[in-house]
């Protein structure tokens, strides 16, 4: 009877397992396969495959697919989705192509995935649909930026931060550095961590804290978006471990402000000294001049200056805000008058990449560096003639720094190496070591006395300015540990 009992019931399970496949199709309800959402799942396969070559200044074949309506609309071939119908939507045949005709073509990239042409193919089947509460005109690299959410910073970095930027706090006594996705607060004498403030940005490309005491960060995630934003590192976080963690993300005590929301990386910011004028530039060749002499909550956007043909990678504001220096990848530094709105000087004695200018106090003279290995002053003035070309650096020189007082000017290289520059004759008088990988950053403390530097594997020095006398040095990757180096072979 047991044995009898069990067939039995596998034979009511097999028979109701047969109506459920004859009713509905199978053994899943339909209603559990939620609808392909345009902005969630197709507009990021267009962002990543498509819009290189059918953005709004491109427009392949007439076509720009950067908005909804116009991808509906078409290009030169007319209309590119039917609804209903992915066989007869060019804009799916072409990416499912095997032959010349595919998209994106050959020589600019490999064919889209077939898992996601297929949720093309779908989003299609379901009659092309946009979104409920997106409007069809919405530009939709915007609309993904938007949505997309930042990680949460490593609780221990298994490799090391690239130390794109960095800059004393207001008592000297502390160094913020870029990490990922994170500002790290660190102790200058004990090199121990203090803070660690969670950010949107990807990487930190150069941060100056304001005399009323908020930190402006230029930064981004190359390539997808870029960003200035104001931050209280006063603020209040939660301590574990002695560590004081902050977000900046979502509270508005921490993140007080953001002045620019761009589509590519901000590379590089400077403020006045009095802290009434801030500049930033970056991918899009554009530098913005924000006056926030009423508090950085109420910064006016003043300028929008597009006067170089590559990559913005330098600014720098004479003191009376004046005057906007500028270095950039079409290898020229240039000055911009900001009262008259128009362009005075271009420099173009590097002859190859300009990565970063610099003004003296009183904007008499001009200080740049680049791919050329040499630091050269010139008049900001009339047709820009060159006074000096220092050499000494052994490759390429990534940043400048002038000290508070007006007397020392500090450069970074790839050649591991801080080097300190007598600022009224441009003489080499120290070359500081003990960083191991290319220099991108360095920084002056307040009062001048403490000179830092930070390298792409992570790690940074504190030197005295006057004599050179390495004060700390550390990781600047919480949690990470450096491996040991090799024993040399006997």
């Amino acid at each position: 009877m047991p044995r009898l009992r069990a067939c039995h019931c596998i034979l009511c399970a097999a028979t109701a397992a047969l109506l459920a496949f004859l009713f509905f199709g199978t053994a899943t309800p339909a209603h559990a396969q939620q609808p392909v959402s345009f902005v969630n799942d197709v507009a990021p396969i267009l962002k990543e495959n498509c819009f290189a070559c059918h953005d709004a200044k491109k427009k392949s074949g007439k076509y720009d697919m950067t908005t909804f309506e116009k991808l509906m609309t078409g290009g030169a071939s007319g209309e590119a989705v039917v609804a209903g119908k992915p066989t007869d939507s060019d804009f799916y045949t072409l990416i499912t192509s095997k032959d010349d005709r595919r998209m994106p073509p050959k020589d600019k990239g490999e064919a889209v995935p077939a898992a996601k042409a297929k949720i093309i193919e779908q989003w299609i089947k379901e009659g092309a649909k946009l979104d409920g509460g997106l409007d069809k005109k919405a530009d939709l690299v915007r609309e993904l930026r938007v949505r997309w959410k930042p990680p949460v910073p490593p609780a221990q970095y298994k490799f090391p931060t690239i130390v794109n930027a960095l800059a004393f706090t207001p008592d000297n006594k502390a160094l913020v550095v870029g990490g990922h996705h994170e500002l790290t607060v660190w102790s200058v004498p004990e090199g121990k961590l203090l803070k660690r403030v969670r950010t949107r940005a990807e990487r930190a490309y150069a941060m100056a804290f304001l005399p009323t005491g908020p930190l402006v960060v230029a930064g981004g995630r190359p390539g997808q978006e870029g960003d200035v934003r104001a931050y209280d590192l006063s603020a209040k976080g939660k301590t574990e471990n002695g560590v004081e963690t902050l977000d900046g993300v979502a509270d508005k005590k921490v993140l007080l402000a953001q002045l620019l929301d761009a589509d590519d990386s901000v590379l590089c910011l400077t403020t006045t000294p009095d802290g009434k004028k801030i500049a930033a530039g970056g991918c899009d060749r554009t530098v913005r001049v924000w006056d926030v002499s009423g508090g950085v909550t109420a910064a006016k956007l003043e300028q929008t200056i597009e006067n170089h043909a590559d990559w913005v990678l330098g600014v720098a504001l004479s003191a009376d805000g004046k005057y906007l220096a500028t270095a950039a990848r079409d290898k020229t530094a240039k000055v911009w008058d900001l009262n008259s709105k128009e362009s005075v000087m271009t420099f173009p004695e590097h002859q190859n990449i300009v990565y970063a200018v610099a003004l003296n106090k009183d904007a008499s003279v001009g200080f740049s560096v680049g791919a050329d290995k040499n630091l050269r002053t010139w008049k900001p003035t009339g047709e820009g003639k060159q006074i000096k070309a220092a050499g000494g650096h052994g490759d390429e020189v990534f940043k400048i720094a002038v000290n508070a007082s007006d007397t020392i000017i500090a450069t970074s290289s790839a050649d591991k190496t801080v080097r300190l520059w007598d600022l009224k004759n441009v003489s080499n008088t120290k070359t500081l070591q003990g960083l191991t990988d290319y220099v991108f950053a360095i920084a002056f403390s307040p009062d001048g006395t403490l000179v830092a530097g930070g390298s792409y594997d992570g790690e940074v020095r504190v030197w005295k300015a006057a004599d050179g006398t390495l004060v700390k040095g550390f990781n600047a990757s919480p949690g990470y540990t450096p491996k040991p180096a090799p024993e040399a072979k006997k």
